[in-house]
């Protein structure tokens, strides 16, 4: 029995896949991964055999990917969906399930290649705010406008279903034809379905029931790392105090340079006077100058890191927010896009940390917020919320998916 998984996003889209891959071969299935090809090595590590899908992901996000650096939303819309049915019509003919996520246009690709070939396919996110709920309203969509006279959730909903089809729907229904399927009225709801998997931990990101959805909620899925921290991170770890970590994932910081965001954070965590860990990243934090009390690390195991550190400041993305909380670490939420206004939220309404106000930290904001971080009845908060967040959540959503496909055949 073969698994096709599918995404296409950053690192935070293609974590929890390595999450999910392993727990599904355990249990007796064959695991591919249509992803970017930047993560070929994180899906070598995990064991997880990889089917490019797209251009690098760094690449288009930063406009380097020649002749796309003017192209429009629309353009590279259409180009991704090709790109993402033709990797998956490639290697899910005959499996037993395509679970998707990610960036819409490859997820409405890899839908209708699971269409096409009678595959059964599973919607994933991975954090609720996506998901359409009378309880909570949408995220924005990029130049969406919302009438005066629209509060309620559910008409935001409406509305966001609306421009959805309107800035997309010709795109991806034009391909749909192309390969010979109906066009569809509703693509949020068709590529969403109307039971998708919600892989996020029911405290930090709970659900709540509706008639509209039959939300599976798995709980995060989660890749256990093995890997020891290096050998210089060793060395000051234990030279001193517990350090403040700020790194911001693969997010580029809006409003500033990377030299100003390096001494906006470093002079933050000193006012505090705690010694600072940088997380290098896409924004490119970096040293300011060579005192001893700050120290820059890559890409490290963040399940050890968090567990020594005294807090942490970062973008907000669900797979960070949820290792920081699974680790008992304090969190400064610095919000840039998409869902992580929402954690942002979470975390503050947990009295786990709180959210930075404005995705562009100066060193008195960013003091401001470490503040209440490390604050000991903070500390004390995000220790009991560790022991309830659960780290099942791949497993589970393993099983769950064995099961719909036995019931399916």
């Amino acid at each position: 029995m073969r698994v096709v998984l599918v995404t296409y996003g950053s690192r935070g889209d293609v974590e929890p896949m390595t999450g999910l891959a392993p727990r599904l071969q355990a249990l007796g299935a064959e695991v591919r991964l249509c992803a970017p090809p930047d993560f070929a090595e994180l899906l070598d590590s995990a064991g997880v055999a990889l089917t490019p899908v797209g251009w690098p992901i760094r690449a288009l996000a930063t406009g380097a990917v020649p002749g796309k650096e003017q192209a429009g939303l629309s353009d590279i819309a259409a180009e991704l969906t090709a790109m993402a049915y033709e990797a998956v019509a490639g290697v899910a003919e005959g499996c037993a399930a395509v679970v998707a996520t990610g960036s819409f246009p490859a997820v409405a690709g890899a839908r209708a290649a699971a269409e096409k070939l009678g595959v059964p396919y599973v919607f994933a996110s991975f954090s609720p705010c996506y998901l359409p709920s009378p309880h909570h309203p949408p995220l924005p969509r990029p130049g969406q406008v919302i009438p005066a006279g629209v509060t309620g959730n559910r008409g935001l909903w409406d509305l966001h279903a609306e421009h959805m089809n309107a800035q997309l729907g010709e795109t991806i229904n034009t391909h749909r034809t192309s390969i010979g399927l109906p066009p569809v009225d509703g693509i949020r709801d068709h590529v969403f379905t109307d039971h998708p998997f919600l892989a996020a931990d029911p405290v930090l990101g709970p659900w709540q029931e509706t008639s509209e959805l039959d939300v599976a909620q798995t709980g995060a899925w989660i890749r256990p790392d093995g890997r020891p921290l290096p050998a210089d991170l060793e060395a000051f770890l234990a030279a001193g105090a517990e350090p403040v970590y700020v790194g911001f994932g693969s997010m580029r910081i809006r409003g500033a340079n990377a030299q100003e965001v390096s001494r906006a954070v470093i002079e933050a965590v000193r006012t505090q006077g705690r010694r600072v860990l940088l997380g290098s990243g896409w924004a490119d934090l970096a040293l300011i100058d060579d005192r001893d009390d700050c120290f820059v690390v890559g890409e490290v195991n963040q399940q050890a890191l968090f567990r020594r550190v005294a807090a942490v400041v970062h973008h907000g993305g669900a797979g960070t927010t949820t290792t920081a909380a699974r680790a008992g670490a304090p969190q400064v939420i610095v919000p840039q896009v998409a869902d992580q206004p929402y954690w942002a939220g979470r975390v503050t309404e947990l009295g786990i940390g709180t959210g930075h106000d404005g995705p562009t930290p100066a060193a008195d904001s960013l003091s401001s917020a470490l503040r209440i971080a490390l604050a000991p009845e903070t500390g004390a908060r995000a220790a009991a919320v560790a022991e309830t967040v659960r780290t099942d959540g791949a497993e589970q959503a393993a099983k769950l998916l064995l099961d719909m496909i036995g019931r399916s055949g």
